[in-house]
């Protein structure tokens, strides 16, 4: 008798700027449960975290959680009220600069294409002046992260080959549909959630823009989950809930990390449903 062919694994990271620090904790907790990904398919934030794992199997998360603790919002989001002015004069394509983020890329990332990933590694973006989704497999790894990551008016569009792209989220936050394509028959979502607890709207445009953006890709998710948790064996991770963390707020890191790693653990030991897990990713508050 044939020996069954072996399954693919996916894992999925969404976006979701600060609240990135969720995945970290929920990866941590997979590791130790022995469930390991053959392909990474990453949005924004997502995409970040994704990346550093496909560089460094074998070995945790503790270098990852090293990276998000030093992390500060002056660092990701740098104020510069002349490029501000520049931006709304229509001078200028974004709000803030992009050396932030590449340089955490520049410094973290061990190899310099996509396709020298010790793990497969997908990136998605999307096209600026199409609309279309991009997925990114091969070329210049930290030029194609900081796309999928420029969040559209924060950051500028990078370039890659002969298109402008942006913020991966626009199109496909929590992109299963690409794991599927590519061939996983199990995937993992990592989804970074939104705040479902705030006791005040975000103070700051930044963080208001920040917040309303994670609220309608959030509902990204739950259609994904409900298109193709009957196609293949997809485990969702619950998101933190409740949760009163901004996403431009990067000051509670470490416990976004060891409450995301605590929760997973105890989902993972438990005997959870794969039916109907959009369930637990409805928009909601706690008023």
């Amino acid at each position: 008798m044939d020996e069954a062919a072996p399954m693919t694994t996916a894992f999925v990271l969404s976006g979701g700027a600060s609240l990135g620090a969720v995945e970290v904790g929920m990866l941590d907790a997979l590791l130790d449960h022995g469930v390991t990904p053959d392909l990474i398919v990453g949005t924004s934030v997502g995409a970040l975290n994704g990346a550093w794992l496909a560089g460094h199997p074998g070995e945790g998360v503790d270098g990852l959680r090293e990276i998000w603790t030093s992390m500060r919002r002056s660092s990701v989001f740098p104020a510069d009220p002349v490029r501000g002015l520049f931006a709304f004069a229509g001078q200028r394509r974004g709000l803030v600069s992009q050396h932030g983020v590449r340089s955490i890329l520049e410094r973290h990332l061990n190899f310099d294409r996509l396709e020298d990933a010790a793990i497969p590694l997908h990136v998605i973006a999307a096209d600026v002046l199409s609309g279309k989704e991009v997925v990114l497999s091969r070329g210049p790894a930290v030029d194609a992260v900081t796309a999928s990551a420029a969040i559209p008016a924060v950051f500028e569009p990078v370039r890659v080959g002969k298109r402008f792209l942006m913020d991966g989220g626009v199109v496909n936050n929590t992109p299963i549909s690409h794991a599927v394509a590519l061939g996983a028959d199990v995937v993992w979502v990592l989804c970074a959630g939104y705040a479902c607890a705030l006791k005040e709207p975000p103070r700051g445009a930044l963080a208001m823009g920040l917040h309303a953006l994670s609220l309608v890709l959030h509902q990204q998710v739950m259609a994904g989950v409900e298109a193709y948790e009957s196609a293949v064996e997809l485990h969702v991770l619950p998101p933190l809930c409740p949760l009163d963390v901004s996403p431009a707020d990067f000051s509670h890191s470490v416990e976004l990390m060891d409450r995301s790693a605590a929760a997973a653990r105890k989902w993972l030991a438990g005997s959870h449903r794969l039916e109907g897990q959009s369930r637990f990713l409805g928009l909601h508050d706690h008023h």
